[in-house]
């Protein structure tokens, strides 16, 4: 018994039929990837306006060494960019260093709680950083890490003009 070759149209078939099947596929990584859920929308905006007119007041340590010293982050305003990166909008002091820089860093969510996510990022009139930050209700903390030199990093998040400042 003979067999006979497959038809071209069914080839056809069967390779566009694949096609269809793959774009399905990506379009619906794509479009779960890329959603945002009204609970998720929620937890943006919080963020957003928390962190909009504030002074991170706080501390930072250098591994390796004793002690504490002293740092301020005024942020004017965050906003979201794209995806997961967003813009802080912000004036930088620690030590001599006085810098107002947008700063684009990821957002990252680990259930409500926002974490930024920094890496061998440069940072205009202050170097190259690494860092971890974690925020929560009124109050920071994290992980940072610059050529040479690291630390962990906590403080306080403070609006603008409250009795606390």
């Amino acid at each position: 018994m003979e067999s006979t070759p497959p038809r071209r149209s069914s080839r056809r078939y069967a390779l566009a039929a694949l096609l269809v099947l793959c774009s399905l596929l990506v379009y619906s990584y794509l479009g779960a990837a890329g959603d945002v859920t009204p609970a998720q929308q929620e937890l943006e905006n919080q963020f957003q306006e928390s962190m909009t007119g504030v002074v991170l007041q706080g501390h930072f340590t250098l591994n390796g060494r004793e002690g504490l010293r002293e740092e301020t982050y005024t942020v004017e305003k965050v906003t979201k960019m794209a995806g997961d990166i967003w813009l802080f909008h912000a004036r930088i002091q620690y030590g001599e260093k006085d810098v107002t820089v947008p700063v684009p860093v990821k957002l990252l969510w680990a259930g409500d709680t926002p974490v930024v996510s920094l890496t061998d990022a440069t940072i205009p009139g202050l170097g190259t950083f690494t860092a971890r930050v974690l925020f929560y209700r009124d109050e920071y903390i994290g992980t940072w890490s610059s050529g040479m030199h690291g630390g962990q990093q906590f403080g306080r998040i403070v609006k603008i003009g409250s009795k606390t400042q």
